[in-house]
Formats: C-alpha cells, sequence, structure tokens
C-alpha cells in the first residue's frame, strides 16, 4: 500500500514482490480487519496465514515486524495477545484499500495531453539512474528515450516534482505539457516506453487463475477473497494506467478489472462470515 504521512510506510517495492507472510498479512488486515473496530487474537493470524503455507514462525515474525513498525499495537489478556490497528496503520491501509478498490473500476477521459519530463542523469551516477527510472515507473511514467519521461497524466506534475526534489534532480530538469505532433507514431512512442506485453501476461495470468474459480464453502472463499485482493493489489503499481485510446485492442487489463470487481463482490459475504466465525470468542 502507499505512505502515509507521518507514519510508517510500505514501500511499491514491497508491494510488487513475491508472495510473503508479511504481504499476506497486509492483504488479511486490510481486507477483514480495516473495517471492523474490534481486536483480532494472534492465533487467528496465525492459522488464517497457515491456509496459505505460512509457517507459524513466520507468521508470528510478521506481525512483530508490524507492531515494530508501528502498524499493529498489541495487548496482553491472561496468556493470549491481541492485536489492532494502530492510527498510523488505519490510514496506511485506508490509503491502500482506496488504490486497490478503486484501480480499474472507471475509464477516465483523456483531452489528448502529455506530460513530458526531461532529466539528464550522468552514466557514472548508476545509483541515482536507478532510484530515478523506479520512483519514475512507479509513478506512471514511460521512458521512449533516454533523459525523457512522459505520461498521459498531467496532474502527475506534483508527484513528479517532489521525486526530483527528493533526488535533487529539480534544478536541472524541464517539463512540458504537449498534445503530439504530425512526426511519428504516437503508438510506437508508447510501445518504446511501457513493457505492456509483460503487463498484459500477468493480467492473462490472473484472469485464468480466478475466472473459472468458485468457491465451495465458507472457508474456501476466505482463501478465494484473500488470494483475490492479494493478486489484485500489485496491478495499481505496475499499470501506468493509460487511457484507453493508447492500449492494444481488446486490453486484457479491462477483463481483468471487470473479474476483480465482479468475484470480489460476489465473493465477500461468504468470506467476511467465516473471518467473523474465526474470531468469535
Amino acid at each position: 500500500m502507499a505512505e502515509v504521512s507521518g507514519g510508517p510506510a510500505l514501500s511499491r517495492r514491497r508491494e510488487v514482490s513475491h508472495t510473503s507472510a508479511r504481504s499476506l498479512l497486509m492483504t488479511l488486515l486490510g481486507e477483514f480487519v480495516l473495517p471492523r473496530e474490534s481486536p483480532v487474537w494472534t492465533a487467528t493470524l496465525v492459522d488464517t496465514l497457515a491456509m496459505f503455507e505460512v509457517e507459524e514462525k513466520s507468521a508470528r515474525q510478521a506481525l512483530a515486524r508490524a507492531a515494530a513498525e508501528g502498524w499493529l499495537g498489541s495487548e496482553r489478556v491472561g496468556r493470549r495477545v491481541r492485536w489492532s490497528l494502530t492510527e498510523p496503520g488505519r490510514k496506511l491501509l485506508s490509503e491502500g484499500a482506496r488504490r486497490i478498490y478503486g484501480f480499474g473500476s472507471a475509464e477516465r477521459q483523456w483531452p489528448g495531453d502529455w506530460l513530458v519530463l526531461l532529466v539528464s542523469v550522468p552514466e557514472t551516477k548508476r545509483e541515482l539512474r536507478h532510484r530515478l527510472r523506479t520512483q519514475l515507473s512507479w509513478a506512471g511514467f514511460g521512458s521512449p528515450e533516454a533523459g525523457v519521461w512522459v505520461s498521459p497524466d498531467t496532474s502527475r506534475a506534483d508527484e513528479a516534482g517532489d521525486i526530483l526534489r527528493e533526488l535533487e534532480l529539480a534544478d536541472d530538469a524541464m517539463s512540458f505539457t504537449a498534445s503530439y505532433g504530425p512526426i511519428g507514431s504516437q503508438h510506437a512512442m508508447v510501445a518504446r516506453a511501457w513493457d505492456l506485453s509483460d503487463l498484459e501476461a500477468r493480467y492473462e495470468r490472473f484472469i485464468a487463475e480466478f475466472d473459472n474459480r468458485e468457491p465451495a464453502d465458507d472457508e474456501d472463499a476466505l482463501r478465494a477473497q484473500t488470494k483475490l485482493v492479494h493478486e489484485w493489489r500489485r496491478f495499481p503499481f505496475l499499470d501506468p494506467q493509460l487511457p484507453a485510446e493508447l492500449l492494444p485492442a481488446n486490453w486484457s487489463g479491462t477483463q481483468a478489472a471487470e473479474l476483480f470487481h465482479r468475484k470480489h463482490v460476489d465473493w465477500r459475504p461468504a468470506a467476511q462470515r467465516c473471518w467473523s466465525a474465526r474470531t468469535s470468542d
């Protein structure tokens, strides 16, 4: 999920990493704990993570790290421990929920304007070049040529400015808002700026995994819902969210978004019912 000012941060690098105890824990917290005010027992979280082949030791370590980083607070009740979201943790997960559940839910109109950044970093500063590429890519920018970054979302200017200032590159950078000219192909530029074929392959794997998935019972619904959200939450950080007119025909991301939102609504009652049963004393 995303950084919250004044609170703990979950990096986007972790967000797109492979399945881990920590990332699965964050999915469970966002999907099942965030909507409720009540704390949750250690055993409930450990047992639920075990459904995804997370060993008890790894589950407990994930809880300890989440607490150390300020997302969770613990309370001992007799010989047992229960966990509650801290205020920074609740803000963190709420922002993540807005990003995850809102992603792909509506198509925005594009006026045809591009935000163009010119940023030059010497070859000798490889670490700085890597940080710039990573952070601008996370912000949805693509690079069709060395030193040139483009986005069809001109509202990204403030975010780009923050990145450049953080990397101490703002003074020498330049930015423009412009429409594409008569020379060359806009679609060819997009193909050079973003690896849409890899992204489309990821969407197609998502569709293949969940399209025909139908939970057998409430426990299976909890398992399916958790995996659905866990896999989907990577896409807001991988997909530059290009306007429809810049995407290939029959873009699989559209089908994947429709599938996610439909399955999430369909599976939610049974999954939440199973979680409630697990957390009842």
